[in-house]
């Protein structure tokens, strides 16, 4: 079920965080505090919904091809009354 690693044990053997990773949640621990969160792409899909936001896309430019389709929003504008 997940576990805990310290940045240097992460970066020492990444295999094995990936390993824990399948299992549930794996923090990362800078100092003795928790710095980062690591996930399998399942749980991240789960937690998120499945959506990538735009953010997302533009945060990780090695995924420019990748397709962003948002949902179109229809916000039902009308005319202004200025009487």
């Amino acid at each position: 079920m997940g576990g805990s690693l310290s940045s240097r044990e992460f970066n020492q053997d990444t295999s094995r965080a990936k390993k824990a990773a399948s299992e549930g949640p794996v923090f990362i621990t800078d100092r003795g505090k928790p710095a980062h969160v690591l996930l399998s792409i399942e749980d991240y899909q789960r937690i998120t919904g499945g959506h990538r936001k735009i953010a997302d896309a533009l945060a990780m430019p090695d995924l420019a091809d990748s397709e962003f389709d948002p949902p179109r929003v229809n916000i039902g504008l009308r005319p202004a009354d200025f009487s």
